[in-house]
């Protein structure tokens, strides 16, 4: 793994990106800017920023407020949704407490139901996602709801979006997922130079954008910086150490424990294809033709388990596994996410088509379980080896 010494310098700028942040939601609150909370990928950036709304990530990602949360919900929803209605229910998140509203979507069950708890709490805006994006009325229905969003986020002291601003926002997300894309595909050529740990940081703060200008010459000098270590020949990753490609849930930090296993018993995550790591930064919002039905078309589009059927998600996991020369396939799944549990056969399916390793893990937030997961996870890395 990268040393200390060798650690890139761009890093840093991730490492603290949440200071950063919280101080620049200060000065748009202060400025009486709306704060959109957003739980997931499906949440349309780009017109929320058009509407004159900054858009803040919530997603639950510690344990620590679980406890509250089951006093209100079953304990056998996954520890994410737990967590993110924890955290509102103790108003110990500083971005929900930021946040105006929240504008969510009816991805799972789990969390289409926990919504009608938390908007006890705060208002909530939720988007009708539909399950089926081959449906050719699925797009029509889709951009509606972009346009019921957009007439929401106006009442909530927005504005009205113009195709100008939508085009600006639509400009900026393209050119984040770009630089983005770049800095995770530095370890599909030669040997990694970020290990999996050091790049979730960066791939997290794609949801606490606040300033756009900042926050693209952090990735901007991030990429240049690792162009110019592979181009120099630098040390990364020792070559030893399996590729492995961890695809399933959301991990951030917090729920970040496979993630760190795998790396502390000798692999090193080359890809995180999951809504928290790669999915969706190769595909851009086109800028010629209806902007808005563009927009709507692009999230619709998104590889996720709430999608039946979800062939796009045996396509990513191919593609990735070639790009990245995937030695080894984990499988995250969280206790009680019945859609990623049972998507994960259709995965393993297509790892041993591969002829890939793979190797799946059930598992929720809490440490209790570390060392049993360790323990297989060795063992599958050793088989690699």
């Amino acid at each position: 793994m990268n040393s200390p010494q060798n650690k890139p310098a761009g890093l840093r700028f991730f490492d603290t990106f949440s200071e950063h942040c919280l101080a620049a939601l200060e000065k748009v609150r202060d400025a009486g800017t709306p704060v959109a909370g957003v739980y997931c990928i499906y949440a349309p950036i780009e017109l929320i920023r058009a509407a004159g709304a900054v858009p803040i990530g919530l997603c639950g990602k510690r344990q620590a407020p679980i406890q509250a949360a089951e006093e209100v919900l079953p304990a056998s929803l996954c520890p994410l949704i737990k967590s993110s209605y924890g955290y509102a229910r103790t108003d110990t998140c500083p971005y929900f407490a930021a946040a105006d509203f929240v504008i969510a979507e009816t991805t799972c069950d789990g969390k289409k139901k926990m919504y009608e708890f938390l908007g006890r709490i705060k208002p909530v805006h939720l988007m009708h996602l539909p399950y089926d994006q081959s449906l050719p009325e699925a797009l029509r229905f889709w951009r509606s709801e972009a346009e019921r969003l957009a007439e929401f986020l106006a009442s909530r002291g927005g504005r009205t979006v113009s195709a100008d601003s939508l085009l600006e926002e639509v400009r900026t997300q393209n050119a984040v997922r770009s630089l983005l894309a770049d800095i995770v595909r530095i370890n599909a050529d030669g040997v990694p130079l970020l290990t999996g740990m050091q790049l979730l940081p960066v791939l997290e703060s794609k949801g606490f954008m606040v300033e756009a200008e900042p926050y693209l010459d952090a990735l901007t000098a991030l990429r240049d910086e690792l162009a110019q270590l592979r181009s120099s020949g630098a040390a990364g990753v020792p070559a030893r150490r399996p590729r492995i490609m961890l695809t399933g849930v959301p991990v951030g930090k917090g729920s970040h424990k496979v993630l760190q296993l795998i790396e502390e018993s000798g692999g090193v995550v080359v890809c995180l294809d999951n809504c928290s790591g790669i999915k969706g930064l190769d595909a851009p919002v086109p800028t010629e033709g209806d902007l808005l039905e563009n927009v709507a078309r692009r999230y619709l589009d998104i590889p996720c388990a709430c999608m039946t059927p979800n062939p796009g998600r045996v396509r990513t996991v191919n593609a990735l596994c070639r790009d990245f020369r995937v030695q080894g396939i984990v499988d995250l799944t969280w206790q009680g996410c019945h859609g990623f549990n049972v998507e994960s056969r259709i995965v393993r399916e297509e790892a041993e088509r591969l002829d890939v390793p793979f190797l799946q893990i059930e598992t929720g937030y809490s440490e209790s379980d570390t060392e049993q997961i360790r323990t297989r996870i060795e063992a599958f890395l050793e088989a690699i080896l």
